[in-house]
């Protein structure tokens, strides 16, 4: 065994990969399997001579050391097992400090020496564990574990030991020397227990329990009593596991003593650890004893095994009955726990109590219904859902008539109106979850319930469920309390009790708020028809005389419940009840009601209308004066809603009680409520100017009301005097003497609206009776004041809206001139805003502003001025108004001349409207002939070109859009003759502006007639053939019709026909990329075959002698250049791909095929890899892929030659992808001529001669496309059909001497294509080629030696021998640097070439030795990272086998190496050294020379692969030092797959 073998195995027993450390150790054992003694002297000097290694790699050597001593421990002489105790006990206390790992390992080798020689582990052990010293953690650890490997000898040592360990039990003060001593204890006992449990096969039979049994217990008394208290965990696990198993061998009479304390101190421990097992198993070494002690035996009839109970009532409950004061009060204490859990079992049992043992609960109602309070203010769902639970069970059992039962009543409706958990639509996403509605829902049913199944119940919630009604905090319930009610009500009613009657104020508050919830029906869960039912029932409450009104009214009313019904219902009861004490009641208690609804104002608002009723109807006026100044004073001004409510109230007693309304607000205007007093609780004012403001406010809006509702016999004389001059009071004030108009937004809202509410009242009045509104004028000037305010560019306040709405009744009557002037400064202020405005505005109160609004008042306004003169006067004074405005924002263009006249005019002729046609065609008429008195002629001259335009007329009256049109080109005809030569250009830019027409119609006319003009006069426009496209671009791209598209681009043909080559120049220099108009001007020429042809010539002319691209430094920081593409050759390709898209344009494409097709594959070509320019204008790249357009060019070009199949087989391959980007490129070529010699055959030759001068290009890029197609060319047999194969091959000759790298490449793939394509043309001429080629390859480029050598595979195939004999060997000597190449594809060609001269050399001698030179090097590349180059050698292995030499190999080879076939390579290569070692002996050492040089091998597989080979062939044979020394170097691999494999081949050498 060398020596340097198993140091480097023991050097290298830490290695970082786990894979490598398992491998070392098992070639370390099998060595040591050999030579134990040898191996294990080594490890020992090693750790010797290293006494600084590290801990890790000491812990793996020592591990080794175990292992060999494991299995050859009878092989091992005494001598070296003494010093391998002698080592292994320094190892493991060498250090004080507990090194787990280290120690542990040394531990083991004792352990595994005890099996055998426990004498002498015993003695060395024993002395480091002497009587008054603490031993080292791992000398206890490893006498517990002997105790376990080997019972037999430890146990005879055990009494001395425990009697040494004894004493130092108290000496341990540390948690993990406590923790090893309470773990050998456990291991001492459970030793000894198998001991005397097989006594029969131990060596000391007489070995008693109680020869242990006072060290043992002495030893429990420390550990029970003072280590089991511990605060770590695992000490006391371990504690208690060793009490267990010290349990067995303790006295009996000891054991009982410590029982008592034994039991409680384990079952305490289950609730410190959550190891329960361990736990338990302690409790069996208590046996009998404990088992007595937990259940000594009592009432053999009761059975404890279980306790359940059923939620039945009739279910029986044993505990209960049994013990029903103690069961209760352990149930109420469980109530007051907070836990959630706890709560809700509590509870369930407490529903359970009170269902199944009524008798004996009697006594504890009081209790229970005391105890329920803590639960009842839980805040969890789930807890209050187990309370109504538990209130239902306590209704049914006469709880709630019990003091205190009135609470949970309330709990009850309190949850009845709990708001909701979640938006509509929305779910929650915890299933057990108890929401808000779940818990209502089961509180409604709960009351439902209670009200119709528990009679006894009715007494208690009649009147309480009343008083429940009227507060807002249970607004939410009313539907369910009024359905409960009306159950309640009707019960009594039927039965006729005294107690349905109940106090009369509170009836009329629940009169009151039954009205608020019927004006509001679908509020609070639809709380409207309860209520109103509910008023139905309770009529013998509310008033006597109301009973057979509402058994009228209230029937039909729930069937449609309008917004209107409680209005009118309460309207018609105060008229029907006529009782003046019973409406002042109950206007007082709706007053004071009134508070409630601050949080709902709508629902207040409508309040303060009932109100009004309510004082509209009485007669009491000192009381109305008191209810009014109560609102006044208690109302928020500050709420817009609530002001409005307080002035409907207010207009609304006015009705009846004029006089004393007015009175009072005019006393309440001069009341302290306007008064400034300072607070004495802040330095700010009491009542501020704002809150002084909103109270103005709501008094305005009050007179407004007042006036509106009043009588109209007595309002007109009050509107002067008491209204307006109040109004007009509050509104403005005075400040030193002088008025001062207020700017508060509400104030001057209130104003617009109470002038609206008075002209409203005036409007009606005067119908009826004369009357002069003297302040009217007045009035409207106000209102034009405050619209005049108004920012004239935004829509910030509804001013204009409400001014324009009080006008329309303010204009009623008035004089022209007043009408006038407001409605021009309303117009003007509406058509002021901007056109289109946004989102609507909010105003400071959150009122959404719509623009459609203030448009549809300004509307009404106008309706209302027409409706007072509906005249055509009337009609033209509105009219001038708005026109009036209009023409502010409308340009007006002038008409200078002929040109631009006729320019407007003609388009007209196709108008929607038969009159405007007529009139248009007049008016072209009359201007002819005025240009013929221009020229000249006389008055009376005919002209009958313009004449013609008579008959036209008669068509115009047709609305069929083709004859329009077709009278519009006549029309044009006419003109084009008659128009002058400077007029021609005016008429062609008026009808550009034409193409923008509002109306599609004269849009499309428009280009119509200038299509028609350049037609005729197009010829003398070349000068403006640019401008013209620019004018047609600019209006027309505002055009909608595709029609008005289409006819714009026929007028871009029609220059085209006849300024081609300017209209080309126009549209190739508009910016890149094209925008839509320019794509679809370039596709318009495609319309005509003739243009297009013409465009295609040029096109191609033009690519072909213009520069692709230009060279451009990437910056000046960084240097190099990149590739730019020149901007005219890119637009034209654009252009090219874009008139391609028109169908017509086949004709043409298919006539020039060749040339474009040749023409767009060299363009593409030199479009790979090249950059778009710059835009000159943006100084931006323009976004467009240069190869991409090229590339979709082409693709529609074979489109158009019907080339379907070609496109679908490119379309497969995703060669167009492929052939736009710079590194697949060729590849998407080859797919390209690929496809094309197979599905265009025909075309070829054409295309092939127009390809031909490229090769020549001085553009690298261009010749590398040509030359990628033509090579895919020759791999097809159409070539020589074609008879194109001369000119192919022969133009590949000429590129194997190209600059270019690539080309060359090409070339030579093309000529090893033609083995393929046109086997027969294989000639030794070409062969020669090849062998020539051969003859330089170490000094070409990667690709040109691959491709190369795939050419020279296929070309042998179709040779002779003859022809190739000579230069076999030449070749494979040449091409055997090329198997290790780092090119996968070179390595794979050069594999695959050797295979194929195997043929050429069979028989000879000199080949075969070569065979042998690279035999190692194929089975290496067996394990190749490229699964190309497997399946080369492995077809090269199969072809070459039968020139090994060996009938055995190549049975094998031939048998195993298939390409579809995976390889087991261990075992291959097993198998394999085999036939080598008994066919080539003596080629042993010329093996190991060749696979040393893999050592250095590239591939981490192939090193791998080689250090395999070693080992495999080591075993018959003596391998020398050299390979030894390169196996040791790849044990430092940096690829763990290589340690692995050569410490495997390590453990092999013997």
């Amino acid at each position: 065994l060398a020596v340097e073998v198993t140091l480097a195995l023991l050097d290298a027993a830490t290695d970082k990969d786990s894979e490598v450390q398992e491998q070392v150790r098992k070639s370390m054992l099998t060595l040591g399997k050999q030579q134990p003694d040898r191996v294990l002297a080594m490890c020992q000097d090693y750790l010797l001579k290293h006494p600084k290694l590290v801990v890790s790699h000491r812990v793996v050597i020592l591990q080794t050391i175990e292992l060999i001593v494991g299995c050859r421990i009878d092989a091992i002489s005494c001598p070296r097992i003494k010093s391998i105790i002698s080592l292994a006990s320094d190892e493991m206390t060498r250090s004080k400090e507990v090194v787990p790992d280290w120690q542990q390992a040394a531990s083991n080798i004792l352990v595994a020496v005890g099996n055998k020689y426990i004498n002498d582990i015993m003695e060395e052990i024993l002395s480091k564990f002497q009587p008054g010293l603490l031993p080292h953690f791992f000398v206890v650890q490893t006498l517990a574990n002997l105790s376990d490997s080997n019972v037999y000898g430890m146990v005879p040592f055990l009494n001395a030991i425990l009697g040494t360990m004894l004493p130092m039990l108290s000496m341990a003060k540390h948690d993990n020397m406590k923790w090893v001593f309470s773990s050998a204890l456990c291991h001492f006992s459970d030793g000894i227990l198998e001991y005397l449990a097989n006594l029969d096969k131990a060596p000391d039979p007489t070995v008693r329990k109680d020869t242990f049994s006072s060290e043992i217990f002495a030893a429990f008394d420390i550990l029970f009593n003072n280590w089991l208290q511990s605060r770590e965990s695992k000490l006391r696990l371990t504690v208690a596991e060793a009490v267990g198993s010290m349990c067995h061998l303790m006295a009996s009479d000891k054991l009982e003593e410590q029982i008592p304390k034994l039991i409680p101190a384990i079952l305490s421990l289950y609730k410190k650890n959550n190891e329960h097992y361990i736990i338990s198993k302690v409790g069996e070494g208590c046996s009998t004893s404990v088992l007595d002690t937990l259940c000594p035996p009592r009432d053999n009839h009761i059975n404890c095994d279980r306790c359940s109970f059923k939620t039945s009532s009739s279910a029986p409950f044993p505990l209960a009955n049994s013990f029903p004061d103690r069961m209760v009060m352990f149930v109420l204490q469980k109530l007051e726990n907070s836990n959630e859990r706890n709560r809700m079992g509590s509870l369930a049992v407490l529903r359970h109590l009170i269902n199944s043992t009524t008798s004996t609960m009697e006594s504890k109602k009081l209790l229970i219904l005391a105890s329920i309070r803590q639960p009842m203010a839980d805040h969890s769902n789930k807890v209050k859902k187990r309370v109504v639970q538990v209130i239902s069970a306590m209704a049914h059992h006469g709880y709630l008539e019990l003091e205190g039962g009135e609470l949970l009543v309330r709990f009850l409706v309190q949850h009845c109106a709990l708001p909701d958990t979640y938006r509509r639509g929305q779910k929650p996403t915890d299933p057990e979850e108890v929401t808000n509605e779940a818990l209502r829902t089961m509180c409604d049913n709960t009351l439902h319930l209670l009200t119709t199944t528990v009679g006894r119940l009715a007494d208690v919630l009649w009147p309480k469920l009343l008083y429940f009604l009227t507060p807002s905090q249970f607004s939410n319930a009313a539907s369910p309390l009024c359905k409960s009610l009306i159950v309640l009500g009707n019960k009594k009613k039927s039965s006729q009790e005294p107690t349905l009657i109940i106090h009369n104020v509170h009836a009329l508050v629940v009169l009151a708020v039954s009205q608020l919830n019927a004006a509001f029906p679908f509020s609070s869960r639809g709380h409207g028809a309860p209520s109103l039912s509910l008023l139905q029932t309770l009529s013998v409450n509310i008033h006597p005389k109301t009973e057979a009104l509402w058994e009228k009214e209230i029937p039909p009313l729930l069937s449609t419940l309008e917004d209107q019904i409680a209005p009118q219902l309460l309207s018609n009861t105060l008229v029907t009840v006529d009782d003046d004490k019973w409406v002042c009641q109950l206007a007082a208690e709706a007053t004071r009601y009134l508070p409630t609804y601050n949080a709902a104002l709508e629902e207040k608002s409508f309040l303060y209308r009932c109100i009004g009723t309510t004082l509209q109807r009485s007669f009491n006026k000192e009381l109305v004066k008191k209810q009014l100044q109560e609102m006044l004073l208690a109302a928020r001004h500050s709420d817009a809603v609530e002001r409005e409510g307080v002035a409907m109230s207010v207009g609304l007693c006015a009705n009846s009680h004029l006089e004393g309304t007015l009175a009072k607000l005019e006393e309440f205007g001069k009341s302290d409520a306007f008064k400034k007093s300072p607070s004495i609780f802040n330095l700010l004012k009491e009542r501020n100017d704002v809150e002084i403001e909103k109270v103005k406010s709501t008094l305005i809006l009050c007179y407004g009301q007042v006036a509106f509702n009043a009588p109209p016999e007595k309002i007109l004389t009050r509107i002067d005097q008491d209204i307006l001059r109040c109004i007009n009071k509050h509104f403005n004030t005075k400040v030193l003497g002088i008025k001062v108009e207020t700017k508060d937004l509400t104030m001057k809202l209130s104003l617009i609206q109470s002038v609206g509410l008075i002209a409203r009242a005036i409007r009606v009045c005067v119908k009826k009776q004369g009357y002069v509104f003297s302040r009217k004028q007045e009035l409207i000037t106000l209102m034009l004041d405050l619209i005049k305010a108004e920012p004239a560019d935004s829509l910030r306040t509804p001013v204009r809206h409400l001014v324009m709405t009080s006008c329309a009744n303010l204009m009623y009557p008035s004089a022209s001139n007043e009408s006038f002037d407001l409605l021009k400064v309303c117009v003007n202020s509406v058509f002021s805003l901007p056109p289109e405005t946004h989102t609507p505005e909010k105003i400071k109160e959150e009122e959404t502003l719509d623009p459609k609004d203030t448009l549809a008042a300004l509307q009404e306004l106008l309706k209302s001025v027409l409706a007072k003169d509906p005249t055509p006067d009337g009609l033209q004074s509105v009219f001038k108004v708005k026109l009036g405005s209009l023409a502010q924002r409308v340009n007006m263009v002038s008409f200078h001349n002929l040109g631009a006249l006729l320019g407007r005019l003609s388009p007209r002729c196709s108008d929607p409207r038969p009159a405007v046609r007529t009139a248009a065609m007049d008016c072209i008429y009359s201007l002819l002939y005025i240009q013929l008195r221009y020229e000249g002629f006389c008055l009376d001259y005919k002209d009958d070109g313009v004449d013609s335009l008579l008959p036209l007329k008669d068509r115009l009256e047709n609305p069929d859009h083709s004859i329009l049109y077709k009278t519009c080109s006549d029309l044009t005809k006419v003109m084009s003759k008659r128009l002058p030569q400077d007029q021609l250009t005016t008429l062609v830019f008026m009808l550009f502006e034409g193409l923008a027409d509002s109306q599609a119609n004269c849009c499309r006319a428009s280009s119509v007639i200038l299509n028609t003009l350049l037609k005729n006069r197009g010829g003398g426009l070349h000068e403006l053939v640019t401008h013209t496209h620019t004018c047609t671009r600019t209006h027309a791209r505002l055009t909608q019709p595709f029609c008005c598209i289409l006819a714009v681009g026929q007028t871009v043909l029609i220059l085209a026909s006849q300024h081609l080559q300017a209209v080309i120049n126009t549209l190739v220099n508009q910016p890149l990329p094209f925008d839509s108009w320019t794509s679809e001007m370039w596709m318009a020429l495609g319309a005509d075959p003739i243009v297009a042809n013409q465009i295609f010539e040029m096109v191609i002319e033009k690519l072909l002698i213009m520069a692709p691209y230009v060279d451009q430094r990437e910056s000046m920081i960084r240097g190099g250049t990149r590739k730019v593409a020149t901007c005219q050759p890119l637009a034209m390709t654009c252009g090219l791909k874009e008139l391609l898209l028109n169908g017509n344009s086949q004709e043409a494409a298919v006539g020039t095929f060749p040339q474009l097709f040749s023409c767009l594959t060299v363009r593409l070509g030199a479009s790979v890899g090249v950059s778009a320019p710059r835009d000159n204008n943006t100084k931006q790249t323009a976004s467009v892929h240069v190869a991409g357009v090229a590339a979709d060019a082409l693709r529609i070009l074979l489109a158009r030659a019907q080339l379907d199949e070609v496109m679908k087989r490119l379309d497969e391959d995703n060669a167009w992808d492929a052939m736009k980007e710079q590194g697949s490129h060729t590849a998407g070529v080859t797919l390209l001529a690929r496809a094309m010699a197979k599905h265009a055959g025909p075309r070829l030759p054409a295309i092939v001669e127009s390809l031909c001068p490229s090769l020549n290009n001085i553009y690298e890029c261009q010749r590398i496309t040509v030359t990628a197609f033509f090579s895919e060319l020759l791999n097809h047999h159409v070539v020589t059909e074609l008879m194109l194969m001369d000119v192919l091959m022969n133009n590949m000759m000429e590129r194997i001497s190209d600059p270019c790298c690539t080309v060359r490449m090409l070339a030579v793939r093309g000529l090893g294509n033609i083995a393929t394509g046109s086997p027969e043309k294989v000639r030794p001429p070409l062969s020669d080629y090849f062998y020539t080629g051969s003859s330089f390859l170490p000094s070409l480029r990667k690709l040109i030696t691959h491709e190369a050598m795939s050419g020279l595979s296929k070309v042998l195939v179709y040779l002779d021998k003859k022809n190739v004999h000579l230069l076999v060997v030449y070749i494979f000597m040449k091409i055997k640097p090329f198997l290790e190449s780092e090119n996968d594809e070179i390595r794979c060609a050069s594999i695959h070439l050797m295979g194929n001269l195997s043929k050429f050399g069979s028989g000879e001698a000199v080949f075969k030795d070569q065979i042998h030179n690279v035999l190692v090097s194929l089975l290496l590349h067996l394990v190749d990272p490229s699964p190309e180059v497997v399946k080369a050698c492995k077809y090269s292995m199969r072809v070459c086998a039968p020139v090994v030499g060996s009938e055995q190999i190549t049975a094998m080879f031939q048998n195993h190496l298939h390409d579809e076939k995976s390889l087991h390579y261990g075992e291959f290569i097993n198998d394999l050294t085999k036939y080598l070692i008994e066919d080539f002996p003596g080629m042993l050492n010329f093996y190991h020379i060749s696979v040393i040089q893999f050592f250095k091998s590239n591939w981490a597989e192939v090193r791998a692969g080689a250090a395999m080979f070693i080992g495999m062939t080591s075993k018959t044979t003596r391998v020398d030092a050299w390979v030894r020394n390169g196996l040791v170097m790849l044990l430092q691999d940096p690829a763990p797959v290589v340690r692995v494999k050569a410490a495997e081949a390590m453990g092999r050498f013997h």
